[in-house]
């Protein structure tokens, strides 16, 4: 377990998210059936069993039907809400009638996506509202004027951004009254400019690298909770071994996972959370062996020389 940083209230959340974008159907179907009920149920039950109590949304996952299904798990369940910590996120729009897909950071957006996901959800509030995707078109006042009406109404607790970089994060600061407390990127072994910006300084190996530089060591001063998505890179180190460019780091994964015991999406997530800055993985999947596996990722600590050793592995050649 750890404590969100700079909360008082958030105790006890685990190092470990599920991602609920998987729940709810086709992303296309008006509706879901019954089996879809049951995997939200049991994903849900063994997540709880394993020890994860942070759940991870956002009102567009399949269309709203992710949370909506979610809201039915705990209308049958009324005790659940106080034993969980919900969040989710709003900000993107699809195409539609009006419009292409965009961003849209306005107030009444804000404010409507954040009642219809509660309607959806069953919920009179959330833990943490996340701004999904960097809006070219934010008005901070707007925003902080969002905020302070969803944090007086009670309907959010604490507000965090995702995909932002540390510029971006402290602009967007400079107009609020409440610290944002989480920052959710992609990371994970396979999109790792993370490292690569910070080892690579001055070097013609980080000439590729695209990560902002600066963000997770502004994130972790600032004490915001750096949340990693797609921390299993989709599955590509768990399939069959036929991309040359992995090869060696599956290869390693393997020799970990039968070191420890455990599975190679467990390593995956233990060489995430090795890092200093107290990453929490947000895992997507809705295989509950997967889930089982993820969790286990808490007891096991690499050493630094097996750290490196997989970075060395997926870059295919030493550091600089």
């Amino acid at each position: 377990m750890t404590t969100l940083p700079l909360t008082t209230t958030l105790a006890d959340v685990s190092r470990i998210a599920l991602g609920c974008m998987g729940l709810g159907g086709e992303w296309h179907a008006a509706s879901y059936g019954e089996a879809d009920r049951i995997q939200a149920q049991r994903c849900i039950e063994v997540a709880l069993e394993e020890g994860i109590n942070f759940f991870d949304h956002a009102d567009i996952y399949r269309n709203g039907k992710a949370e909506l299904i979610f809201g039915e798990v705990l209308k049958s369940r009324p005790q659940l809400r106080e034993q969980i910590y919900i969040q989710s996120k709003c900000g993107i729009r699809f195409a539609d009638d009006h419009g292409p897909n965009r961003y849209d950071f306005s107030y009444q957006h804000i404010i409507d996506s954040v009642d219809r996901s509660l309607q959806r959800l069953g919920c009179d509030y959330l833990d943490i509202l996340l701004l999904h995707r960097p809006d070219p078109l934010m008005e901070p006042e707007e925003v902080a004027r969002a905020f302070d009406a969803l944090l007086s109404a009670g309907k959010v607790r604490y507000f965090g951004v995702s995909n932002m970089n540390h510029q971006q994060i402290r602009f967007l600061q400079q107009y609020l009254d409440e610290p944002l407390v989480t920052n959710q990127i992609e990371l994970n072994l396979a999109h790792r400019d993370f490292i690569e910006t910070g080892v690579t300084v001055n070097d013609d190996q980080g000439r590729h690298a695209h990560f902002s530089e600066g963000t997770l060591e502004y994130c972790q001063r600032q004490n915001l909770q750096i949340q990693a998505w797609s921390p299993l890179a989709k599955g590509i180190f768990a399939q069959a071994p036929n991309n040359p460019t992995i090869a060696a780091a599956q290869e390693r994964l393997t020799e970990y996972s039968q070191q420890f015991d455990c599975a190679i999406e467990t390593i995956l997530l233990a060489w995430l959370m090795r890092h200093p800055a107290g990453i929490q993985p947000v895992i997507g999947t809705t295989n509950e062996q997967r889930i089982r596996d993820c969790a286990k990722a808490v007891e096991i600590e690499l050493s630094r020389e097996q750290w490196y050793q997989l970075l060395t592995d997926i870059r295919g050649r030493n550091l600089p």
